[in-house]
């Protein structure tokens, strides 16, 4: 797929080298000569480029570009007239990052397709992670509905799923399990890495400091956490 994002900052540097890593053709835009530096040997193509100048983005392949990014995260009004511009350049998806309220508002009213808030979710990831003993990340499916890692409680390490009964008697999927390994850099310091097993069967082993990533109902997940208690 292709794709272009504006505001090469934190987000949208992050964004761009990872869309890049995962195979997709990336065209990186920022006003700032040092953002772009920093990450144009990582993805596809970045340039230099005022976005709020309206005919210099007519020159960007708009409509070859399966969904345009705007990550700038601190010029409230370059974001808006970015934006703005872009919505008329017949954009197949068009994703805004929100700024605060009043922005998304401005944003939602010149008729974005998505809005992100990667602050926000950010920190609700963390929040639920910290008040749920033993989680190390979680996602919501819905607002009823979490995936989370949590760290293999003791009474199912050395049992295989099946033994676990963690389905027939908590209703939770076990996922996948995660270790960690110790991988050295490039500098050649160890560090630990997630390492996903894959699909798992009735047979899959629990061990000692696995993570399950585990699906299900808030309520049934964190049952099973308070066991530990």
């Amino acid at each position: 797929m292709k794709f272009i994002i504006v505001g090469l900052g934190n987000f949208g540097g992050h964004l761009a080298v990872r869309l890049t890593a995962y195979g997709h053709e990336v065209l990186g835009v920022d006003s700032s000569e040092d953002k772009v530096d920093a990450v144009k040997e990582k993805i596809t193509h970045a340039v230099v480029m005022d976005a709020t100048d309206a005919h210099a983005v007519k020159n960007l392949p708009c409509k070859e570009a399966d969904a345009v990014i705007i990550a700038i995260g601190e010029d409230f009004g370059a974001s808006i007239m970015v934006t703005a511009i872009f919505k008329q350049m017949q954009i197949k998806r068009l994703i805004s990052r929100s700024i605060n309220k009043v922005h998304e508002t401005v944003i939602q009213a010149i008729g974005v397709d998505e809005i992100l808030h990667p602050e926000e979710d950010s920190a609700e990831r963390m929040a639920k992670s910290l008040q749920m003993k033993g989680v190390i990340d979680s996602l919501d499916v819905s607002d009823d509905y979490n995936i989370i890692e949590v760290k293999a409680p003791k009474r199912y390490v050395g049992l295989s799923i099946a033994e676990t009964k963690i389905r027939q008697d908590y209703n939770i999927n076990i996922l996948t399990l995660i270790k960690m390994e110790e991988r050295p850099n490039i500098f050649g310091v160890k560090s630990k890495k997630k390492k996903v097993t894959g699909v798992v069967t009735a047979d899959t082993v629990v061990e000692e400091e696995d993570i399950l990533l585990l699906f299900g109902h808030i309520k049934d997940i964190q049952t099973i956490l308070k066991l530990e208690d």
